[in-house]
């Protein structure tokens, strides 16, 4: 009995203590060499995904050094236009591996490695892994230089750390120390109904509460009249110190009564589950009003994320009528401070003056199903599963636009849509290409496929579609230096690209006939090439630049300068 005891004991403290120190708190440094400040925190909210690491401020430039974390090998490198931009992927010896994003440029010996490859490819955009043994890392070691490059909104650093399985993790839980004194906001709140049985103040529609500030910074709302099962949402972001960004918050929790019944903390998660984030919040909302309401809830059951850590009865509870009731939901920020919000209800059954209105259509798509749109001129495929729940699907086509319901509906993987353009000439069809369009005068380039005389496309956003065609050629211009003109003294060459219609697709430049490296800045249409790259002879040189935009309109631009 004893040795039982004492094994249950035993067992009992090495659960807690390996639950203490699952992840390394002293393996990885700070990946640069300043006081850590953040932009972007683990698991904040994003467009369509949960942001994947932190982003860590550069004090507003470039050029900053990145050193790796711990040592490694670079197991993968990444050259891009959009998303990272130039990106590392260091692998360790304890099985984790840690991304840098959005880098100006490499080291000397990964840049060398680097360009060797964009070389031999002429390209470059380009994806490599090397080998273990050939790109090595110490700890601290210079890898990178900050940077603004790929889909970044301003100078910054991505961090990720990642496990084996590639999920990804919060570098906090690595001891990444950052300054933090401040408790997250509660900006609004809402209370929501479960189904058409339910009301909270005699509505069938969620409504949002009135919230009073409290002298601790707190909330309490006012008191609500319910019946039914409901539950809330709130929309909070964190700060932190020497940073005025409204960042995600890390825990969020509800109680009612004194029990937990919902619980989500942002540790770690996967890519293929990202994007359940438009089913963890009010999409709806979020696509009206630029509310990003983070749900108390599920109430779908296709939501597949693993961040819930208390989910019971999906985060709905029943209120009884002529029962008193006490929700206290709390938002958390990683170092601890926190922000709760209270919520009194009194049970009232009561009649429903305002109920949801349910616009009826044609068509009712079923989530667990395939659903087709079917006309003379369009054909669309709704795969089964892309959506989260049924609902009635609101389609026409009418001069020439193909309504697909409206933007407030997610989608969570790809449909197929296609128009049929027999009824074109063959040279019109040449340049015609499917667009979304967002207003009268906006409108964006969907990648377009032809098969005989159908033109398809797939997308992952609802809302109105059309054909438009595109018989503008890109534009290619000459930066701070003209034709013939000595460049001697010059570092690089530049050269803005320039596409109003379908955009670039393509561009190849060249010296004297042979294929030059010519970096890309897709937000500048900037085109750069070194002279660094290779020696060129004394005299002239001839360049050469071609772009071709996405229906293959083409420009070919040659001037010569000399060197």
């Amino acid at each position: 009995m004893y040795k039982k005891a004492a094994l249950f004991l035993f067992l009992n403290c090495f659960g807690l203590l390996y639950s203490q120190n699952k992840y390394p708190t002293d393996y990885f440094i700070n990946p640069l060499k300043v006081p850590l400040v953040l932009s972007g925190t683990f698991g904040e909210l994003r467009s369509n995904h949960f942001h994947a690491g932190l982003d860590i401020k550069t004090q507003q430039r470039e050029g900053l050094e990145v050193v790796s974390s711990a040592d490694g090998y670079v197991s993968r490198i990444n050259v891009a236009h959009y998303g990272y931009g130039n990106a590392l992927y260091i692998t360790h010896p304890n099985g984790y591996t840690t991304v840098y994003g959005h880098l100006k440029k490499f080291s000397p010996k990964i840049e060398a490695f680097v360009k060797k490859q964009q070389y031999i490819k002429e390209s470059f955009t380009i994806r490599l892994y090397p080998e273990s043994s050939q790109l090595k890392v110490e700890q601290g070691e210079l890898i990178a230089l900050s940077g603004n490059s790929g889909s970044s909104g301003g100078p910054h650093l991505h961090y990720e750390i990642r496990d084996t399985r590639a999920n990804i993790l919060n570098p906090m839980l690595f001891g990444i120390q950052i300054a933090d004194h401040k408790k997250p906001t509660i900006q609004s709140a809402f209370a929501y109904p479960k189904n058409k049985n339910s009301q909270i103040n005699q509505s069938n529609q969620s409504v949002q509460l009135v919230l009073k500030p409290l002298e601790n910074g707190d909330f309490i709302a006012n008191t609500i009249y319910a019946h039914g099962d409901i539950s809330f949402g709130i929309d909070a972001y964190d700060a932190l110190d020497k940073a005025s960004n409204h960042n995600g918050i890390y825990d969020l929790a509800m109680q009612v009564n004194g029990t937990e019944i919902f619980k989500f903390t942002v540790n770690k998660f996967s890519f293929s589950e990202s994007r359940f984030l438009n089913s963890y919040i009010d999409y709806k909302k979020y696509k009206k009003s630029k509310q990003r309401v983070q749900k108390c809830f599920v109430n779908h059951k296709a939501n597949k994320l693993s961040l819930y850590q208390t989910l019971s009865n999906n985060g709905f509870f029943n209120v009884k009528d002529s029962l008193d009731y006490n929700v206290i939901i709390t938002t958390k920020d990683f170092k601890g401070n926190t922000t709760k919000l209270t919520i009194p209800i009194k049970g009232k059954k009561d009649s429903i003056v305002i109920r949801e209105k349910i616009k009826k259509t044609d068509y009712y798509f079923k989530a667990k199903e395939v659903n087709r749109i079917s006309d003379s001129i369009v054909k669309v495929n709704f795969p089964k599963n892309i959506f989260y729940e049924d609902f009635y699907f609101d389609y026409r086509y009418k001069n020439g636009v193909a309504k697909l319901h409206n933007s407030t509906v997610p989608v969570h993987n790809y449909f197929r849509l296609s128009f049929d353009v027999s009824k074109y000439s063959e040279s019109k069809i040449k340049r015609m290409y499917i667009a979304r369009i967002v207003s009268s005068k906006t409108y964006y380039y969907v990648k377009t496929r032809r098969k005989a005389n159908t033109l398809y496309a797939s997308s992952k956003t609802l809302g109105p579609y059309a054909l438009k065609s595109d018989n503008l050629k890109p534009t290619i211009k000459l930066v701070g230096f003209e034709k013939d003109q000595w460049l001697t003294d010059f570092k690089t060459l530049q050269v803005k690209i320039q596409d109003k219609g379908s955009g670039i697709k393509w561009y190849r430049g060249e010296i004297d006939g042979k294929w030059i490296l010519m970096k890309f800045n897709p937000k500048k249409g900037i085109l750069t090439y070194s002279f660094e790259d290779a020696t060129l002879k004394k005299g002239n040189h001839t360049l050469k630049i071609r772009v071709t935009d996405n229906v293959k309109n083409s420009t070919t631009f040659t001037t010569t300068f000399n060197r």
